[in-house]
């Protein structure tokens, strides 16, 4: 059985969750990515998250100027996780549950991200 770490994309991005949601629109479009994880601030702190829907439900929706919100005003934190050991089916039941598209990989730190495109796309049914 394929497990996250065989279907995750490695290439993450981080930015700090004092960065404007400008700035993070702006390392969207550089990278291609639809997600960004938000960096703990310390060793005891969680990592988070924001995405494009966070982008524009939260701020665009409602007329907010992004260079004035900060990441962490409309981030998700503590972010679910997954571990890259688990198998790809429970990785789908996991997004199913809570209804996710996508989740870091963290083994004491990021390793990756999986998402549904993930799933779909490279795990073998």
């Amino acid at each position: 059985m394929k497990k996250a770490k065989d279907i995750m994309s490695t290439e993450v991005v981080k930015i700090q969750g004092s960065a404007t949601v400008k700035e993070a629109i702006n390392l969207m479009k550089e990278t291609g990515l639809r997600a960004l994880i938000v960096d703990r601030r310390n060793e005891e702190d969680a990592y988070g998250i924001i995405t494009e829907t966070d982008i524009v439900y939260k701020v665009i929706a409602y007329g907010k100027d992004p260079s004035t919100v900060q990441v962490h005003e409309i981030m998700t934190k503590p972010v679910i996780t997954v571990n890259p050991d688990l198998g790809v089916e429970y990785v789908a039941r996991l997004f199913a549950n809570t209804g996710i598209r996508r989740a870091p990989v963290i083994q004491g730190e990021v390793i990756g991200i999986v998402s549904v495109t993930d799933i779909l796309r490279k795990a073998v049914f």
